[in-house]
């Protein structure tokens, strides 16, 4: 994993396959009113926007379950206005300065407080995305009088990127993928259920391409109208059924008993959390060119290179490869676009337009402003993300779990409707360290951009050197050729599971229990793990944390 270094815990660990399958990679997502999405929930999509829920939302199988408290700093709504939905910062991810307009206090105009299943205020925070021009209520009659016609669905996706995904479907559609909305990426090597919402096409018309979509691995479920798109974010979080298989120990841990090593190490991240990295799919593991390279060329307006890299073929001999392959021998655009499946909508998008305007610099900045801005920004935020990986090692190497002197936390002391996200981001003073005001999990690192503000200790010296290193010493994260605006956010360094349960199976007698036995038979034993992550976090991270070991 990109800038993945450290670990919070120091248990042994074990070892073990992951993702063996699609189906031991199960990825659910919670809607914000803390129930699980998935095919056999009735009209869970009807609860967008303010509007109520509908009373049989909740199927019998899966019971609304509170969401969990977690021991974070205490935080209040942020009600934040963006140009579009896709220029909202990704979810899980504190804005910046400029992107708030209320804060702490009563609730803001027009907008609400949270509450807990418990009747206790809710602490998680609630980032809630609107264009400018709407105004704070909007009227019931408000999508018939624009027009707009929105449906939304479930969709269960098998081995597809979500972006891949999008593509298919806009394709069967005849719509483009920016006509699609949903509140955040899911895993590929995954059996997945999330929420979408699709613009200008109807619920009958959805329904007529089931069986051509099946094919691709995917079902949608819950078909109905809505009255606006989703947003980054829009989610109270994501629920993980993970298997994992070929349990083994540590190859220097063998004398150990392996079900004590499984519980200690669960036990332990429970208790202690576990380093909020970016996970691999952020980059595009296991492809020659990973995304934050294309989105660093893109920063450093580097267009006929940023183009060059997205065409770079994997090492298979498939349909798309080989017509990337053909594009980077020959610079034909044409004759690439006739290669090319229907389906890879963002890379014909961009070839018709090189076609048009040619492989020259001007010729690319058209190509990349063809295709979608959120599709323009992932690659963005996938550098940027890359970096703060690594500033998040460095600071755990340099200073360890101590809050020190220069960290930035965020503070709720002092706050009024009226502050900003970057008055709340506050510098630890040395009486503040002496006095241990601060608790690790209350550390935030920048994600950079040109409205943050950096660490004042060692951390913000290696964020210049870094981005020096990049050629970035200058850059102030704006590329108005490509509309792009980068204004930085903040991102908690540690976090917690939960809702965790766990136990052992026996890999040839199908969902055999052996929480009893006093001991694992290494060649048959599996492990099944269930749990709840916060918005923007990783499973594999968090696996990678309990097994002490790479995957």
């Amino acid at each position: 994993m990109l800038g993945v270094l450290s670990m919070r815990s120091n248990h042994t660990g074990f070892q073990g396959s992951v993702k063996t399958s699609a189906s031991d990679f199960i990825v659910t997502e919670i809607d914000t009113f803390g129930r699980l999405l998935s095919e056999s929930i009735a009209e869970t999509l009807s609860v967008l926007g303010d509007m109520p829920a509908a009373s049989n939302s909740c199927c019998p199988q899966s019971p609304c379950k509170p969401w969990p408290e977690p021991p974070e700093l205490r935080r209040k709504e942020v009600l934040a206005p963006f140009d579009s939905p896709s220029r909202a910062p990704e979810e899980g991810l504190l804005p910046a300065k400029g992107s708030t307009e209320h804060l702490a206090g009563a609730a803001p105009k027009g907008g609400r407080h949270e509450a807990d299943f418990n009747g206790q205020q809710n602490v998680a925070i609630i980032v809630r995305f609107r264009e400018k021009s709407w105004s704070r209520k909007r009227p019931a009659a408000d999508c018939q009088e624009k027009q707009d016609v929105y449906t939304g669905f479930t969709l269960r996706k098998e081995n597809l990127e979500t972006l891949e995904a999008i593509s298919y479907l806009s394709s069967e559609l005849g719509v483009l993928p920016s006509d699609f909305s949903y509140t955040g990426i899911k895993d590929k090597k995954a059996i997945t259920y999330q929420a979408m919402v699709v613009k200008k096409v109807t619920p009958e018309r959805l329904k007529e391409i089931e069986s051509t979509i099946e094919k691709k691995g995917m079902k949608v479920y819950n078909i109905h109208s809505v009255c606006q798109h989703l947003r980054l974010g829009q989610l109270k979080g994501n629920h993980f059924d993970i298997i994992v298989r070929d349990l083994k120990h540590q190859s220097n841990d063998s004398s150990a008993d392996l079900k004590e090593r499984i519980s200690e190490a669960i036990e332990n991240v429970k208790t202690k959390g576990f380093v909020n990295y970016y996970g691999p799919q952020r980059f595009g593991q296991g492809q020659n060119v990973q995304t934050d390279q294309i989105g660093l060329a893109l920063l450093n307006e580097e267009m006929v290179k940023a183009v060059k890299l997205f065409f770079t073929p994997e090492d298979t001999d498939d349909p798309v490869n080989r017509a990337k392959r053909y594009f980077l021998q020959s610079d034909d655009a044409k004759g690439t676009l006739a290669m090319l499946p229907e389906f890879k909508v963002r890379e014909k998008m961009l070839l018709r337009a090189l076609n048009r305007y040619g492989l020259n610099h001007e010729g690319c900045t058209r190509g990349w402003l063809s295709i979608p801005h959120s599709m323009r920004i992932f690659y963005v935020h996938a550098y940027c993300s890359k970096i703060w990986n690594e500033a998040t090692s460095f600071r755990f190497k340099t200073y360890g779990s101590k809050v020190v002197e220069g960290d930035l936390v965020l503070s709720e002391d002092n706050v009024d409707e009226n502050s900003s996200l970057n008055d709340r981001v506050r510098v630890v003073t040395a009486s503040e360290e002496s006095a241990n005001k601060y608790a690790i999990h209350q550390v935030v690192l920048p994600m950079v951009g040109h409205s943050i503000k950096y660490p004042n200790n060692k951390v913000e010296q290696w964020y210049q050197e870094r981005l020096a290193k990049d050629g970035l010493q200058t850059c102030r994260f704006r590329v108005s050729a490509l509309q792009l605006n980068t204004p930085g956010c903040y991102r908690h360094i540690l976090k917690y599971i939960h809702n965790l349960s766990y136990h052992f199976l026996e890999n040839n007698e199908k969902g055999i229990k052996t929480e009893e036995d006093s001991h694992l038979n290494e060649a048959k034993a599996s492990l099944l793990l269930s749990f709840d992550l916060d918005p923007s976090c990783y499973a594999t991270v968090c696996l990678r944390e309990i097994m002490n070991c790479d995957l």
